[in-house]
């Protein structure tokens, strides 16, 4: 039943997402990506973002590794990490958040994130090419990555009398997605201890009434709903921690905790699909007050995307038809609303009733990874279950 949308992500993959990459982003004079790219694939802005040049080592690294040794891919991944080696962090080890075209300093962002992507780049790259420093690299980035999540202030972010103190999903998630890659090549126990207590971290995020997720909560797991940001739940994001953690319980196994995030999962798809226009909301308020993100009704590529793999993982797991027809409502909004038939690649932003909003395939945060990873994934989980 899975075979027919295999066979859509495999094209979509390989005849037109990957080609429109590899045509359009890569820097053979400087090194590193562009990701700044116009619907047609030129590039409007040369500067070098960071996390995304990571993730676009990463994609090119995963691709060699586990679907075709093709000197291309390997030949892209070396070109963004030994940019990434040469220039993408200061003098204290902390990555900056966007570079100029030829690797100088241009905007640090004072948050974590630029080092986990670049983490994760030169881990996959290091089983590509067999290159030590990367793996070397890529496993002291890690600890640094769970500092600066402990105490902002490493990065420099200022400790302010007034503000909340917020344990944040997407700090839970970014290091479910390291240890996870760290623990499939490296038999350090510490790794799977590591993804126990954040399993147990994001479920504190859990709202017990509405079986979602909430983007932030107090440290204790209290929720904080007097704030906006305390009753913020961004549905694709959920739905993305959901089969982050799916896979964790692959690496330490409990059978009920994988029925807990199933019902996450569903709860999370109830609560954010739109009725009347289809696709994920961006963001939603808990108690239907309005978000302070302006672009809380718009439909974005990437929810959609993580919304794909989930339901493909969801449905491998339990053969339960109802991840299936979820599947295909999803699907079925997506490959209607994103894909550029005539550039290739995907629009990213849409308004709430799906028409596109911005032309780009890329920018400083839409680059070469939801999109691929989300097929590349799909395909491979159905294809093993076969």
């Amino acid at each position: 039943m899975l075979d027919p949308f295999a066979a859509r992500y495999r094209q979509d993959l390989f005849e037109s997402v990957i080609p429109f990459w590899m045509k359009h982003s890569l820097d053979r004079e400087h090194g590193g990506y562009f990701t700044c790219l116009d619907r047609d694939g030129s590039v409007f802005d040369d500067r070098k973002y960071m996390w995304l040049n990571g993730r676009q080592v990463w994609m090119f690294s995963r691709l060699y590794n586990s679907v075709e040794k093709r000197p291309e891919w390997l030949d892209a991944a070396r070109l963004g990490a030994d940019f990434l080696r040469r220039h993408a962090r200061d003098a204290q080890g902390r990555c900056y958040f966007a570079l100029t075209r030829d690797g100088r300093p241009a905007a640090f962002q004072r948050k974590p994130y630029g080092a986990v992507f670049i983490m994760l780049g030169w881990l996959e790259y290091s089983r590509a090419s067999g290159e030590e420093w990367a793996r070397r690299e890529a496993v002291d980035l890690f600890w640094s990555v769970r500092r600066w999540i402990a105490d902002p202030g490493l990065l420099g972010r200022l400790s302010l009398a007034g503000a909340p103190v917020f344990s944040q999903l997407a700090d839970i998630m970014v290091q479910i997605s390291m240890a996870l890659e760290l623990a499939a090549v490296d038999p350090d126990p510490r790794y799977p201890e590591i993804l126990r207590e954040l399993y147990t971290a994001a479920m504190r995020h859990l709202d017990p009434e509405r079986q979602v997720l909430l983007e932030n909560v107090s440290p204790d797991g209290t929720p904080w709903t007097e704030l906006p940001e305390g009753r913020l739940v961004s549905p694709g994001h959920v739905t993305e921690v959901c089969w982050f953690l799916l896979h964790l319980l692959e690496i330490v196994p409990d059978a009920g905790r994988v029925d807990d995030v199933l019902c996450i999962l569903e709860a999370s798809l109830d609560f954010g699909w739109d009725r009347e226009y289809g696709g994920l909301l961006y963001f939603v308020d808990t108690n239907g007050r309005p978000p302070l993100q302006l672009e809380a009704s718009m439909k974005l590529w990437w929810p959609h995307t993580e919304a794909i793999y989930a339901l493909v993982l969801a449905h491998t797991i339990t053969k339960d038809v109802k991840w299936l027809e979820w599947l295909r409502i999803v699907d079925e909004y997506t490959y209607r609303t994103f894909p550029d038939p005539e550039h290739g690649e995907w629009f990213g932003y849409c308004d709430r009733a799906g028409k596109p909003t911005h032309l780009l395939k890329g920018n400083n945060y839409k680059g070469c990874f939801h999109v691929p990873r989300a097929l590349l994934f799909s395909v491979q989980r159905i294809e093993a279950m076969r």
